[in-house]
């Protein structure tokens, strides 16, 4: 009887020790989970980071006014900050056609333009001639080239007209002025050739060329100075010609290619020492490569010329019709790949960078008739 009490006995300890075991783990698994809920709910509240809990003294050494403070020499692991920073605004695109244009302008040359009254009027440009629209991202990058010498009273009534309409047009660009050094037989077309190159070593993004004479100013902001598709042609009225094109081919003035476009036709030719021929020639290279001419509608392509008397060393070059027609032969060798020409000086002036060089001199029978 007493062994059967004793084994009886025995199974109920055993049982109650599981029972106690069971209620144990039961235990410290609800105590685990409480402990979790109840550290998740008040690190809500929390205004120190973890790295904050675990090392006080990162906190006197990081700079908390920013979103993504880091510490500085304490050697602990950034921590990244429960908020987002702020996200940079996104710039829309440019429009097509910019809201800021005025259309016909009121142009003339007889105001005193002092470049501190133009520098004044244009306090978003700048040094070198840069401008870009804070508002939009435009699409092209556009380098504007003027072949120069001795025209700085040309040059003043140009920066003050054409400043103010490049900027409404929401155009980002920059103005280079390639001053001729010496007095030697002016060569506008190779000068033209230089910009190309130097605007380039100064900023890889230009991708549309604008060359335009320093003389010559638009009488509407709606001749957009932009690239397209095919090489443009912008001065097609000009004043001194009736506002018309005194030529069915003619391209002189004020032109614009987009990169891909001037290397196509290897650039402008080197040759064209004095006054003309050079235009015709670029009109002749545009048709041999299978391009077309583009040009603004005659009632905003209109330009007025600053009067001026012509330089001695820019008189017209006898042997200009005989290259002309010769064109298709000397296009291969004549052109952005074979200018030669050496830097004096580079000023950015507050308006425009300008570059000076020395392009040498024409060969003696370049310039006989």
């Amino acid at each position: 009887m007493s062994r059967l009490l004793g084994g009886t006995l025995e199974r109920v300890c055993k049982a109650v020790l599981l029972l106690c075991l069971l209620h144990f783990l039961v235990a410290v698994i609800l105590y685990f989970d409480v402990y979790a809920q109840h550290l998740a709910f008040f690190s809500r509240f929390s205004t120190r980071s973890p790295a904050h809990a675990l090392y006080p003294a990162a906190s006197s050494s990081t700079n908390c006014s920013r979103p993504n403070a880091t510490a500085t020499s304490s050697g602990l692991p950034e921590v990244p900050s429960a908020r987002p920073g702020p996200t940079a605004p996104v710039i829309p695109p440019c429009p097509d056609v910019p809201p800021g244009l005025v259309g016909r302008v009121v142009i003339e040359f007889t105001s005193p333009m002092p470049l501190e009254r133009v520098q004044r009027e244009n306090p978003g440009v700048l040094l070198g001639g840069r401008y870009s629209p804070p508002d939009c991202t435009p699409a092209q990058t556009v380098a504007v080239i003027i072949p120069f010498r001795h025209r700085e009273h040309h040059l003043r009534y140009w920066l003050h007209y054409l400043h103010p309409m490049l900027r409404r047009q929401r155009l980002r660009y920059g103005v280079y002025v390639i001053n001729q050094h010496g007095e030697e037989t002016f060569n506008r077309a190779k000068l033209l050739n230089v910009g190309f190159l130097e605007a380039l070593k100064e900023d890889a993004a230009y991708d549309c060329f604008i060359f335009s004479d320093v003389d010559l100013v638009p009488m509407d902001d709606r001749n957009l100075y932009r690239c397209g598709d095919q090489p443009r042609h912008f001065a097609i009225a000009m004043d001194k010609f009736g506002f018309r094109l005194p030529y069915a081919s003619y391209f002189g003035g004020v032109s614009g290619l987009s990169k891909a476009q001037f290397l196509r036709i290897n650039g402008f030719p080197n040759e064209y020492w004095g006054w003309g021929g050079e235009d015709d020639d670029i009109f002749n290279r545009i048709s041999l490569t299978g391009m077309k001419i583009s040009r603004p509608d005659v009632r905003i392509g209109r330009y007025r010329m600053i009067k001026h008397d012509r330089d001695k060393h820019n008189e017209p070059n006898p042997q200009r019709f005989n290259k002309i027609q010769n064109t298709k032969m000397s296009m291969k060798w004549d052109g952005i790949g074979s200018v030669r020409y050496r830097v004096l000086e580079v000023s950015r002036q507050p308006l425009f960078t300008n570059i000076t060089v020395d392009i040498g001199q024409p060969m003696p029978w370049l310039t006989q008739g």
